[in-house]
């Protein structure tokens, strides 16, 4: 690994300190704008001035949230465009305002939970560069120091300018640590996705809300449970030991197994599930009541911890894996109170006792409702967002298939009416014009042929615009059709050569060399009227090489107009196939088309 800062990585420290220096600043005017108005808009809510405070507060919350939206942009991640509610004039306005959750959650965002996270990671920032910096400057101010009784390292210089060098190279990958930790913790509170997270897959059998949402695998679940769990086993380790005179290492020990249930089970129930039955066993037994006083079966951060387990089965996983661990809780509640000698307690114990594993049985139930129904909650509006999903879906295909009906409509108007006419005046030529001679009767006939091949190609192109089908089940060109095309070519009077070798080419590639030499051929007849046209076709190491050349005319003549777009649409038909198309003038004054179209392996690695 290299450790030495190229170009790009200095790019991203500086894309990376711009995040965090420009975010805790940010965070600090917010907190000093957002915090006093939130406060003093609660305080004076009775004196109705407080209606008028809260959505200014809100206002400004949404415009720092705008501001943070703008800092993760810059920084590289997309952040979606969040969805106000519109706002209208007035009372009713603000009251708009007010009943937006989305503001709610720019204000709690922009005023409490930014601030302790920008706070770490601009002080580690600033920390890890002063020391950088101060340990590849020792050797200059280090000599001020005032002497010490303590006598020095041999080669202290040289330690802290090792120090400072190791810190000095590291402080971009550090600084990018705390950048994507900034992004991850600000990103899905403003609407973004976390960098690297993905949405999970819905398998057979596995869980809708969990694969149609992402939430088992979405970083700010897993964060909130990590943040709450954390809070009770700072909470829960000095409350078990100091209130139920439990030694600390295992107050420590059944604190940490109770809370990490709760995050185990975002990702493995049956685990969360095990643990959470465990660690509660062990809190009842460490806790049991050898001096009666505090609650017992089920200290209160026990409890918390528990409904917290509760929630995140029932609202993550399916229904029984929430029920078994509520009834693996009332069971060991149940056996607590069948173990406990009566006679030990007095009676206002062992009613403390009974209401204690009473009250477990009704909190952890109604956890486990509440929590049921979160879940149905959000498969139901999953499922309402998949329905308005497809019937967009739907909208947009039927404009399409309308639109694409039109331009057949127009197509069959101005183009087929016109060809079909050209196809009978052609046909019925000899009958209305009997005085035409055989050479004159051949080349009417010409005509009608191949006006004729030109409606049959012009149907199949109407049938696909107006039924959305496949070209698969239409007759289409192929390589044994291009003498036919040259044969029709030749009724227009000009001299054309064909050599086709006989070679095996898949339908599609046949296809794409009767339109290159379809586009060559007319380009010929249009811009060298009279020269004379060779048309070879040959195959060589899995390519076929298509070539269209013509003569230089006999005569200066004006072309013919055109679209100019033949030959750009014949580049794009073969570099689909992996091939590829050089035209040009030739060194005797002609030109020359020619394609090389893979056909052993025709689309491209």
């Amino acid at each position: 690994m290299v450790l030495v800062p190229d170009r790009r990585s200095l790019r991203r420290l500086r894309h990376d300190l711009a995040l965090v220096l420009s975010g805790l600043a940010l965070t600090l005017l917010a907190a000093l704008v957002l915090l006093p108005l939130a406060v003093l808009s609660s305080a004076l809510a009775v004196l109705w001035i407080g209606v008028l405070l809260l959505p200014l507060s809100l206002t400004l919350a949404s415009g720092f949230a705008r501001w943070d939206r703008d800092r993760l942009r810059r920084w590289g991640l997309e952040v979606n465009v969040p969805r106000y509610r519109p706002r209208g004039h007035g009372v009713t306005g603000m009251l708009r305002l007010v009943t937006d959750a989305r503001r709610w959650l720019d204000l709690a965002f922009e005023a409490l939970i930014a601030l302790p996270v920008r706070l770490v990671t601009a002080a580690v920032t600033l920390l890890w560069a002063a020391v950088a910096v101060g340990g590849l400057t020792y050797w200059l101010w280090g000599r001020f120091l005032p002497p010490q009784d303590a006598p020095r390292l041999p080669g202290q210089w040289a330690l802290v300018l090792v120090i400072g060098l190791v810190m000095a190279l590291s402080l971009p990958a550090m600084v990018h640590a705390l950048a994507r930790l900034d992004a991850i913790v600000s990103a899905p509170l403003l609407g973004g996705a976390v960098p690297g997270g993905r949405r999970d897959r819905v398998r057979p059998g596995g869980d809708p809300v969990a694969a149609g949402m992402g939430l088992a695998e979405n970083a700010w679940v897993r964060m909130t449970v990590a943040f709450l769990a954390f809070v009770l086993v700072v909470v829960a380790w000095p409350v078990t030991a100091s209130l139920y005179a439990v030694p600390p290492a295992v107050a420590m020990v059944t604190s940490i197994a109770i809370a990490a249930a709760a995050l185990l089970a975002v990702r493995w129930p049956w685990a969360g599930l095990a643990l959470s039955v465990l660690a509660a066993a062990g809190s009842i037994l460490a806790t049991s009541p050898a001096a009666a006083g505090p609650p017992w079966p089920w200290p209160v951060t026990a409890l918390l911890a528990h409904c917290l387990t509760l929630t995140v089965l029932a609202v993550l996983h399916r229904w029984y894996w929430a029920v078994s661990a509520w009834s693996g809780g009332a069971l060991l509640t149940g056996i607590a109170l069948l173990v406990v000698e009566p006679r030990t307690l007095s009676e206002e114990t062992l009613r403390d006792v009974t209401t204690n594993g009473v009250v477990l049985v009704a909190i952890s139930g109604g956890t486990v409702l509440l929590g049921l129904t979160v879940r149905q909650w959000l498969i139901a509006s999953d499922q309402v967002e998949q329905a308005q999903t497809v019937s967009a879906e739907e909208v947009r295909r039927r404009y399409e298939l309308e639109e694409r009906s039109r331009i057949a409509r127009e197509l069959h108007d101005v183009v087929a009416h016109s060809m079909s006419v050209i196809t009978v005046q052609a046909g019925t030529a000899t009958f209305r014009l009997p005085g035409l001679d055989a050479r004159a009767a051949a080349e009417f006939e010409e005509i009608a042929a191949s006006s004729r091949q030109a409606l049959g190609e012009m149907r199949s192109l109407l049938a696909v615009l107006r039924t959305d089908d496949s070209l698969d089940e239409m007759p289409m060109p192929e390589l044994a059709d291009i003498e036919e095309l040259v044969a029709a070519s030749r009724a227009s009077g000009a001299a054309i050569t064909v050599e086709i070798a006989p070679v095996e080419v898949p339908p599609t590639v046949g296809l794409t060399a009767y339109r290159v030499v379809q586009e060559a051929l007319a380009n010929a007849l249009r811009h060298a009227r009279g020269a004379a046209i060779d048309v070879r076709l040959t195959a060589e190491d899995g390519t076929l090489l298509v070539e269209v050349s013509n003569a230089a005319p006999a005569t200066a003549q004006e072309p013919l107009p055109g679209s100019g777009l033949g030959l750009a649409g014949t580049r794009e038909r073969v570099a689909a196939l992996g091939g590829t198309v050089d035209s040009g003038p030739t060194a005797e004054g002609g030109f020359l088309v020619s394609a090389r179209i893979p056909h052993t392996d025709p689309l491209p690695q």
